[in-house]
C-alpha cells in the first residue's frame, strides 16, 4: 500500500485549502484512513478521520467547525478541506492507512502506512 498526499501550499489566515491522499495498491473501503500533522519542533498530531464508509468523522478538537474530512472508496482517495485557517495550523500532513476500517481514533499505532507529507503553511 502507498499513499501519495498532495495540495498543501502556502495561504494566508482566513483561507483555505484542500489535501488529496491517493491509496494505491489496495482497496480504501478495506482502511481506515487519518490525517495527522507535524507542527514545526511538536510532536504529530491527530486531525481527522472518516469510519469507513464515510458516514461518521472523528475530528481534534483544535480543527473541528473547520475541517471537513471525505473518502471516496471508488476513487480510492481522502480529503481534508482545511477552511478559515490559523497560523497554528501551519504543519506537515500526512494521510495514514490503518488495517482496521472502523476505527477512526487517534492511535499512531492503529495506522500501518503512512504518506510523505505535505506542508501547509499559513501566513499572517
Amino acid at each position: 500500500v502507498q499513499l501519495q498526499a498532495s495540495g498543501g501550499g502556502l495561504v494566508q489566515v482566513g483561507g483555505s485549502l484542500r489535501l488529496s491522499c491517493a491509496l494505491s495498491g489496495g482497496t480504501l473501503s478495506s482502511y481506515t484512513m487519518g490525517w495527522f500533522r507535524q507542527a514545526p519542533g511538536k510532536e504529530r498530531e491527530f486531525v481527522a478521520a472518516p469510519v469507513w464508509s464515510g458516514t461518521m468523522r472523528n475530528y481534534a478538537d483544535s480543527v473541528k467547525g473547520r475541517f471537513s474530512i471525505s473518502r471516496d472508496n471508488e476513487l480510492n482517495t481522502v480529503w481534508l478541506q482545511m477552511n478559515n485557517l490559523k497560523t497554528e495550523d501551519t504543519a506537515v500532513y500526512y494521510c495514514a492507512a490503518g488495517e482496521h476500517p472502523y476505527y477512526t481514533g487517534p492511535s499512531e499505532a492503529s495506522y500501518n502506512y503512512w504518506g510523505q507529507g505535505t506542508l501547509v503553511t499559513v501566513s499572517s
